[in-house]
């Protein structure tokens, strides 16, 4: 694994850390040599997360913090207790999601609650942690954890993909304001998992599906990506490989440019278009 740039002591806060990707990611950092605050819902959950950090890296430095992320306020608190703990911080993972379903003329408050935690979320994160981590004149890294579907917008899930198409245009305006503020040496950067088998996507499965990764091979990827100096960091799985993405992502963006039907990927009258297209045919 290439070395991330990383400052002496330094510390990391990842949101969503009591389980998948976010605990994942706490426990790669731990062994980095980080010392990593979990934020998330659930005082149990998190002691329960915060003992694997400590399992996995004896003599880590962990503290955990329950955080509502959709409400700026116990953002802002979580900002100031890793700041008062552990001097403030380096590593940024907005990371907190959820994925209940969603329909268009379905439950208003699930459309508002998914908004609130996934785009809401991540803005509030931030907001609150940026401007202590650009006055530590250190280098440092964001990672915004968004979506493929915020990307192609498949059907099925419109509250989803409306916030992860948020995710990815917000976390561009963040990398575009970072590198344009001289003396700023923090780099943002979006997470786009490919299908990872956790308390997430599980649906009640006890076993994960062989074409989804592990939430430890997406960190782990992430981390390479990240020291690479990756922006889009694109995660492959066990079943799409990044050509198929890349084919998926280029067919949604050349439904503008082709002037075809929204979402034609999944028009009757485009299916064999589509079909070629990924085939290379024509």
């Amino acid at each position: 694994m290439p070395a991330l740039d990383l400052p002496p002591d330094p510390v990391a806060t990842v949101t969503g850390a009591a389980s998948g990707i976010g605990l994942a990611a706490a426990i790669r950092l731990a062994g980095l040599g980080c010392r990593v605050c979990l934020a998330d819902l659930g005082e149990d959950r998190l002691a329960r997360a915060a003992a694997a950090v400590a399992a996995a890296v004896p003599g880590a430095g962990v503290m955990t913090r329950a955080t509502d992320v959709s409400r700026p306020e116990e953002v802002e608190r979580l900002e100031a207790a890793v700041r008062d703990r552990f001097g403030g911080t380096d590593i940024l993972m907005n990371n907190a999601g959820i994925q209940p379903g969603s329909a268009i003329p379905g439950d208003l408050e699930t459309w508002r609650r998914v908004l609130e935690v996934n785009l809401w979320g991540i803005i509030h994160g931030c907001r609150a942690f940026l401007p202590g981590m650009l006055a530590r004149g250190r280098p440092g890294r964001i990672v915004n954890t968004g979506s493929k579907q915020g990307i192609t917008t498949p059907p099925g899930d419109p509250a989803y993909n409306v916030a992860k198409a948020g995710v990815k245009a917000f976390t561009e305006a963040l990398a575009h304001e970072l590198r344009s503020t001289e003396g700023a040496r923090i780099g943002a950067h979006l997470l786009i998992p490919g299908f990872v088998f956790t308390p997430l996507t599980a649906k009640g499965r006890a076993e994960k599906p062989a074409a989804a990764w592990t939430p430890e091979q997406t960190v782990d990827f992430m981390l390479d990506r990240l020291a690479a100096g990756d922006f889009y960091i694109l995660c492959p799985d066990n079943d799409v490989p990044r050509a198929l993405d890349e084919k998926r992502i280029l067919w949604a963006a050349g439904d503008i440019v082709e002037n075809r039907p929204a979402l034609s990927r999944w028009h009757p009258d485009h299916a064999e278009a589509f079909r070629a297209f990924v085939a290379g045919e024509g």
